[in-house]
Formats: C-alpha cells, structure tokens, sequence
C-alpha cells in the first residue's frame, strides 16, 4: 500500500488487531480506491448488495424508508468506518436500507466475495471480523436503548459526542430524522441548549 488512502486504511486495522504487512497488501489488491460525489447511492433498498466500503473521507446515511413514505435515517458513517448493508450482505439478501453520502466521499470498496476469500486466509481476519461485528453490536444496543428510553434532548447531546462535528456538515432535517423528531423540536432543543 503505497498511497495515503491505503496507508490510512491500514493504520485502521492495525488500530484493531495485529494485521501482517502481507495481508495488508492482499487487502490492496482487493480494495479499489472510489469517489464519488454527494448524493451518490452506495446501496439501494432492494438490491442485493455486492460490496464491502471504507470510508476515507466523506459521510454516508444509512436510511429507510417507511411505507408511509418517510425517510428514517439508522446510522451515519464517516471517515475510518466500513461502510456496508451488513444483514444483506451476510445473508446474501436484498438489501432494506438505502446508503447515500451525504458529501463527496472518497472509499476503498472491494468486492465481498474477494474480501471473505482474504479472510479466509489469515486469522488475522477473524479479529478484524469481531472487532467491527462487537462495535456494530454496541451501537446497534445503544441506539435502540436510547429511542427507547432517552428524551430528545438526551439523544442529541449523545448523537454530538458520538459524531463529533458532524452537526455542521449535516443537515438539521438528517439530523432530526435520526433522532426520531421533527426539525423544528430539533430547533428547539439547540436554542434552548444555547441558552443554558
């Protein structure tokens, strides 16, 4: 991995497990480096999905539809993240989640077929796999425990400390759609935070 991209990639991993400089180039061989611009659909809701992303620099929602009509946003990702319908992915199904970037986003995507033969090779793998699943497994518990049990004010001071300056390059309706509220109890909250 001769570029910062790949470089930055690599630094990731490492921050998960002890991962070889041979497998860190197989990983090369398989990640291709993507941009795209804003708005661009990483997966469409009843796709399948095909591949595997890492976020080098840019944000992704991860979002549903309702049948009503309205757009339900699950998750955002930003720099030094996979990025992936993962149910869809590991069951080969179609995908219920649409996943959009929501600024030019720059990624390292390689096919998930490619990327499960790689992990299949090393176990050094097997902890980046548990790593990721463990961490998707702790948000998934938080955000549900949170809708669940938190006021609104409490899960936006929570989604700030989880996504760090992400509020000025997000807009307030993705923002209050993650929070399960309207954007103008969102305009509320923030005034009323300002003011305290």
């Amino acid at each position: 991995m001769q570029s910062s991209e790949y470089e930055q990639f690599a630094r990731y991993l490492r921050s998960l497990t002890e991962v070889p400089d041979a497998e860190i180039a197989k990983a090369s061989e398989i990640f291709r480096l993507v941009s795209v611009p804003k708005g661009t659909f990483l997966v469409r809701a009843g796709e399948v999905p095909q591949t595997l992303g890492f976020i080098v620099s840019g944000i992704a929602r991860l979002y549903y539809n309702t049948p009503a009509g309205a757009e339900v946003i699950k998750s955002f990702r930003t720099e030094n993240h996979f990025v992936a319908a993962y149910s869809a992915l590991l069951q080969g199904a179609p995908s219920r989640v649409f996943i959009q970037t929501l600024e030019p986003t720059t990624l390292l995507v390689a096919p998930y077929r490619s990327y499960r033969a790689l992990a299949s090779g090393h176990p050094c793998w097997q902890s980046v796999d548990l790593k990721i699943a463990e961490w998707l497994y702790i948000k998934l518990d938080q955000r549900e425990s949170e809708l669940l049990l938190d006021d609104a004010t409490t899960r936006y001071l929570k989604f700030l400390e989880e996504y760090p300056g992400l509020v000025h390059r997000v807009k307030q309706h993705h923002i209050a759609s993650y929070l399960g509220i309207t954007p103008v109890s969102l305009s509320r909250i923030r005034a009323q935070l300002a003011q305290s």
